[in-house]
């Protein structure tokens, strides 16, 4: 074996020999590397005759081109392995149970629709619901709200662009409107509570432009006033469930309602703080909700014959109640979405009220 055949196998042995990139890459600057025995063979062509240039030239780059090419696949295999070995050491494994998600928290609006709606319903009172986009009749007319009323000022309502027929809709003020559409619909007796969104243009630490309500409704032969005041008492007794709840029937004035008034609960107010029950020398009064008797004027706009028919109806807005029962200080934090607010305020489980706290057994 000559010289050039024992530099090459030997070069190749390196090569094959080398178990990282590291170790390969020392390799190839030994064997293709300026000071290297093939880079010094290849300078020492210039002073060989031409004959001898044309005889060893080709062979000394036929050497260097295969020590290159096996330089390159030793390269891409221990690249592979040690992708191999990195990936293997980086593996996650996929069949570990999932890290267990935070608990979910109840809204204090639907907590407090939920315990509004089992009070109604344990009262017999049946759910009625209706569009959030209202006509002038179902939201103005038919409750005799007149033309110059204030309600239906632009500042006061959102008016959506008029109609073809000139006409103009608006995003309800209040759900009343859902009790106009179900005595159209419905015969009398009726007994039936409207909870949903309503919007109006208004925005402080008291007022949002979409608010919560729940309105009730009965109509009958034979409802008075003081079937109204029996059936708010207990209500607000059961809601905040203070058995012995104080109540204020103040006389107000509504277009719908006559006589109307507006309900009151005792409350106590020390040192900046406001505790709903009790009544005493420094006791106070909180209004909560609007209630009366229904116009004649709505009945009949219903089809409703007032000298047979006479009813009441009352509303409340549920974030209003909501302040009051869990401490809730901002009305405009119930809509911030805030993660902090809910984790706070929210409620792990519904907690439907027990209703012997107020309702008649």
């Amino acid at each position: 074996m000559n010289d050039l055949e024992k530099l090459e196998q030997d070069l190749l042995q390196a090569v094959a020999a080398s178990g990282s990139v590291a170790s390969l890459e020392a390799v190839r600057v030994d064997a293709l590397g300026k000071k290297s025995s093939i880079s010094l063979l290849m300078k020492r062509l210039g002073g060989l005759s031409l004959e001898e240039r044309k005889e060893k030239g080709p062979l000394y780059n036929k050497i260097k081109r295969r020590i290159e090419q096996a330089i390159e696949s030793r390269k891409v295999a221990l690249e592979m392995a040690e992708l191999g070995a990195k990936l293997a050491a980086e593996r996650v494994d996929v069949t570990l149970s999932a890290r267990p998600e935070g608990e979910g928290r109840i809204h204090p609006i639907s907590q407090a629709l939920d315990e509004v709606l089992a009070i109604f319903g344990a009262m017999s009172f049946a759910v009625a619901e209706g569009p959030d986009i209202e006509d002038d009749f179902h939201n103005f007319t038919a409750l005799n709200i007149p033309p110059e009323h204030p309600a239906r000022q632009m500042h006061d309502t959102f008016y959506l662009p008029g109609e073809r027929d000139g006409s103009q809709l608006v995003l309800r003020t209040h759900t009343s409107p859902v009790q106009v559409r179900t005595m159209q619909i419905q015969k009398p007796p009726l007994r039936i509570i409207a909870p949903g969104r309503t919007y109006r243009s208004d925005s402080d630490m008291t007022h949002t432009p979409m608010f919560h309500q729940v309105e009730g409704l009965v109509v009958d032969e034979h409802a008075h006033m003081g079937h109204l005041k029996g059936c708010v008492t207990e209500f607000c007794r059961a809601y905040f469930e203070i058995a012995d709840l104080p109540l204020r029937f103040r006389p107000s004035f509504f277009p719908f309602t006559e006589p109307s008034a507006e309900v009151d609960i005792g409350c106590l107010r020390k040192d900046g703080e406001l505790k709903i029950g009790g009544k005493g020398d420094s006791g106070d009064w909180l209004e909560i909700f609007g209630c009366g008797m229904v116009h004649p004027k709505v009945l009949e706009a219903c089809s409703i014959d007032p000298h047979t028919y006479q009813g009441f109806a009352f509303g409340l807005g549920v974030e209003r109640i909501a302040m009051l029962k869990y401490g809730i200080p901002d009305l405009r934090t119930f809509f911030e979405a805030d993660l902090r607010w809910l984790r706070h305020y929210g409620f792990a489980a519904l907690d439907i009220p027990s209703l012997g706290g107020g309702l008649s057994q």
